[in-house]
Parts: C-alpha cells; structure tokens; sequence
C-alpha cells in the first residue's frame, strides 16, 4: 500500500466530552472538529495530538459499528486510519491482492474525508482505514 502517513488512531469511548477531556489535559489534545453523523451512528471528535491525530468515537446506539465494538470490548483502540493519495486505486490494488474489503468503492466519511475500511483479518487484528482528502 502506498500509505503516506498514519492519519489517525480511531478510539471508541463511552463519554466523548470526559474523553476529550482526558486528552486535552494528559497529552494536551486540542479539538479540531467534532461531528455527530446519524448515518454511522456515530458522535466524533478530532483531536490534534502534537503533530498526530486521535479520533475520539462515541456510539449513538447499541447498534452501531462502534456499539457493537465497545458491546464486546469496552472502550479503546478501535482502528488505525493511513492517508493514501489514490484511495480508489489502492482499492482497486487490495481487491486484486485478494484483500477482503469492507467498502469496495470510497464513501465520504467523517469531517469530509473520503474512505474505505479493510477488514482486520487482511492486516493482522486491525481495523484499518484508507482516508483521503474529500
């Protein structure tokens, strides 16, 4: 995969305002967008961590991805997101590798990126998350 970088550690949690605060005063996290997007199911807050970003993710309901996740779980590291410059290549390149994808085709995710979910068994356990500007 031709990542150019680690975008961002997607971390699913229980109360989004503590989590920030947990962030903001520890590793001193500054918010740089927060979305609630009914479609995921999700309530999510970006975080500029030095020169890293962490993704804070809340479920709206049982029944959501990221319910399900801290249903089996708890709270913690969800996936791991890598900016790529040609999402729908990589796409393309995983398929043909026969790479099980989640999203075979970019949908527009959170804060208006574009992206593409692979699913863990493909990367050892991890979710993992192929992102590129919208």
């Amino acid at each position: 995969m031709a990542a150019r970088e680690i975008h961002h550690v997607g971390v699913a949690v229980t109360n989004l305002d503590e989590a920030i605060g947990t962030y903001g005063e520890l590793l001193g996290g500054e918010v740089e967008h927060r979305a609630t997007v009914d479609e995921q199911g999700v309530e999510a807050a970006s975080l500029r961590v030095g020169a890293g970003r962490v993704e804070l993710l809340r479920a709206l309901g049982d029944d959501t991805p990221v319910g399900r996740f801290l249903a089996r779980r708890g709270p913690g590291m969800h996936h791991i997101a890598y900016r790529v410059d040609d999402l729908r290549g990589e796409l393309e390149r995983l398929a043909a590798a026969g790479v099980e994808l989640i999203d075979p085709e970019p949908r527009t995710g959170l804060f208006g990126l574009q992206v593409a979910f692979v699913y863990p068994d493909a990367v050892h356990g991890v979710l993992t998350e192929l992102v590129t500007d919208g």
